[in-house]
């Protein structure tokens, strides 16, 4: 199975999660200000930081992200896999509603699942399962 050079980088945040109250993580607030995101978002572990922590990842790999912290920009981001190219570390959008969304890293699949490590993920850099139903995007660098 291929696996794509972020996902070392990726595995390597697992367990970041944000801290209660005012402060803020600071590889969060990083993500965060990787994007265009604004202050005083970008200051806090609160905002939505999926994107962000897609895009910062992508970063420190070498690559150029959306830039944005909405979940959905990674749609028009890089190409679609062919069949080959599936593996661990595609780039998996989901829907949150008509008009939000998810985004992470493949790290597993079954016939009805994904399993995606991403941020804000339980308030945290981690692994979960989703609906493969849910998915609305799979992304590589283009």
């Amino acid at each position: 199975m291929i696996e794509y050079p972020w996902m070392a980088i990726a595995r390597n945040k697992l367990g970041i999660h944000e801290i209660p109250g005012r402060a803020a993580h600071a590889f969060i607030v990083e993500c965060l200000k990787s994007t265009t995101i604004g202050r005083p978002d970008n200051q806090s572990d609160e905002t939505a930081w999926c994107s962000a922590f897609a895009n910062r990842i992508m970063q420190l790999a070498g690559y150029k992200g959306t830039n944005s912290a909405w979940a959905r920009s990674w749609l028009d981001w890089g190409r679609e896999p062919a069949d080959e190219e599936f593996g661990a570390g595609v780039i998996v959008v989901l829907a949150r509603g008509p008009n939000f969304g998810h985004v992470g890293f493949l790290e597993d699949w079954d016939d009805d699942r994904v399993k995606l490590l991403g941020g804000n993920q339980g308030d945290a850099v981690s692994c979960a399962w989703f609906p493969q139903d849910r998915v609305i995007g799979w992304r590589i660098p283009g």
